[in-house]
């Protein structure tokens, strides 16, 4: 820059930098020195620079850079003098000035991070007033509070800086071993935000793991994980939108079922399902094979490995159709009947009591689980693979119900995507008898998916055959369910007394305020239970009744259609 350029420019900053200095150092006398070292600093730079495309910008850089030289010459030699707050928080807009300074540089760094830890209101005002060197009326336009607010604000936050500067902040173990949830869901209806997008990253997963015992606020949470606040801040205020956690005040409580299952409590759970599903599991298959309702004709399975006839129906797989028979009436025989929640136990709970109505329609109760790795269970323990369900949608007239399991291919999602599709499936079942026929757009949809194959050219010769099991009324459905109701009610107190201990030592392992959320799903135990469906499963297969599906289907496999009316 050209010496007289130069000059006019730093004689029009000469007063803003005195008074920058002296609102920031001791007395008049230093400010005078500081102003004079940053106007000369300014000036030979620009002497010797032609590449600066903002002055104003890089005058006010090289005064803080100046300003921080000062506080470290000065804190050289003021020993044991404390660093003055509001003049430290100058110079944290460029830290890494202070690589390799002495005990000052540490002391900035420590503010830096308590700055952090004020309100995101308090926190805006700070950076705005000491970064940004905005005058105090401009602030209050800008965030439209008063003046006298704003003043309030950065006289509450140098306190705040100045306490959370004399203490100690302790992490916790999360900070340098955080938890990863081993499995997560839901139990209700999905919305529009998977639960898997909730806990996307380990930073969730570790804040609702902080708070599962009890409430703590942001800055309790972020010392804990030894994270800014600034982060957790943020991601709280997701969480708590979505009901996954509750505001107390200040602080955040964890609002789902979060179990850490021990080596001894999930050896009993083993126990407790492998007894119960030998005696319901062998009485259910006895009874459907002896008692000839697997050859009523208003029991359709038409699966198939290989191509189908345009002339003639496809024999009824047996093994295939018990694979969606056994799992649907272990899971509904006597779920909704009053004699084994009301009578026996009292009033049940009800899921609007413990569900939570979430903002993208989601009404469901969120759970996850953290398994310690190392662990050790017995050789036989049954583990869920590749677990999900039961899943059911509804339209006006049917409803689809499957599982996902370790024999089938993954189908069921927890999104909408998922109701959408069943949505459709439903839709184009109940138009596929109708006139005109489906377009060969739909049939490949369905086809794609598992659901039919088809033989023929589409043009008037044409075989499809729905690979799923249908259930084609009402009456067909509640003959097979009498079946298991008969069995469970035979069983009951044998059930009563295997589960009676276990329940007891779930909810002792778990906060009061989880308990009666996990006592609702507890009164489906060796109902609509995924571990009682997988182990009634897994003890037909071990003792060779039921055989495993082939690799063609996967796809159908434990799917039924089932009429609701």
């Amino acid at each position: 820059m050209r010496r007289e350029d130069a000059e006019r420019t730093i004689s029009e900053y000469i007063k803003p930098v005195f008074g920058f200095a002296l609102k920031r150092c001791r007395n008049a006398q230093d400010a005078e020195d500081v102003s004079q070292d940053i106007v000369l600093r300014a000036y030979r730079a620009l002497l010797c620079r032609d590449d600066i495309a903002d002055v104003g910008r890089f005058i006010w850089t090289v005064a803080h850079h100046t300003l921080a030289n000062y506080y470290r010459d000065r804190a050289r030699s003021d020993m044991g003098v404390t660093v003055d707050i509001a003049a430290l928080a100058d110079v944290l807009v460029d830290p890494d000035t202070f690589v390799g300074a002495d005990d000052t540089a540490e002391s900035i760094a420590r503010l830096r991070q308590e700055i952090a830890y004020l309100s995101k209101t308090q926190r805006r005002i700070v950076i705005a007033y000491y970064f940004e060197n905005k005058k105090q009326d401009a602030i209050a336009r800008e965030l439209g509070i008063p003046l006298g607010t704003v003043k309030w604000h950065l006289f509450e936050a140098k306190k705040e800086l100045k306490r959370g500067m004399e203490v100690q902040r302790q992490a916790s173990d999360l900070k340098f071993n955080p938890i990863k949830f081993y499995s997560c869901g839901f139990n209700g209806s999905a919305g529009k935000v998977g639960v898997d997008t909730f806990f996307r990253s380990p930073l969730p997963q570790n804040i609702c793991y902080c708070v599962r015992r009890e409430a703590k606020t942001v800055n309790d949470i972020a010392d804990a994980l030894g994270v800014s606040p600034v982060y957790v801040e943020s991601e709280v205020e997701h969480l708590e939108q979505y009901g996954l956690l509750i505001r107390q005040g200040e602080r955040y409580l964890a609002n789902i079922l979060l179990s850490e299952p021990t080596a001894e409590l999930l050896t009993m759970q083993n126990e407790m399902y492998r007894r119960a599903s030998v005696l319901f599991a062998n009485a259910l298959y006895d009874r459907l094979t002896s008692s000839g309702i697997l050859e009523d004709e208003r029991i359709i399975c038409h699966q198939t490995d290989g191509e189908i006839s345009l002339w003639n129906n496809v024999p009824t797989d047996r093994n295939f159709l018990l694979w969606a028979l056994i799992p649907y009436i272990a899971a509904r025989a006597g779920e909704s009947g009053d004699e084994y929640i009301a009578a026996e136990k009292g009033e049940g709970i009800s899921f609007e009591e413990v569900a939570t109505l979430r903002p993208d329609g989601g009404h469901n109760i969120c759970h996850a689980t953290v398994v310690d790795e190392n662990m050790v269970l017995p050789e036989d323990h049954v583990y869920m693979k590749n677990w999900c369900g039961p899943s059911w949608n509804t339209d006006s007239s049917h409803m689809i119900w499957r599982i996902d399991s370790e024999w089938s291919e993954r189908r069921v999602r927890t999104d909408r995507g998922e109701y959408d599709d069943a949505t459709r499936v439903l839709q184009l079942y109940r138009r596929e008898d109708e006139q005109p026929p489906l377009a060969k757009e739909e049939y490949a949809w369905l086809a794609e998916r598992g659901f039919i194959k088809t033989n023929g050219d589409f043009e008037g010769h044409l075989k499809v055959c729905w690979q799923v099991v249908q259930l084609m009324d009402k009456e067909i459905e509640r003959q097979l369910l009498t079946i298991g109701e008969d069995i469970k009610r035979e069983l009951w107190q044998t059930f009563e007394a295997l589960k009676a201990p276990y329940v007891e030592a779930v909810l002792s392992s778990l906060p009061s305020h989880m308990r009666r959320m996990k006592a609702y799903e507890l009164q489906y135990t060796f109902h609509s239970d995924g571990w009682f469906l997988l182990h009634c499963l897994r003890t037909l297969l071990d003792n060779g009744k039921l055989k495993p599906p082939t690799e063609g289907q996967r796809k159908a496999l434990t799917t039924l259609i089932v009429p609701l009316t």
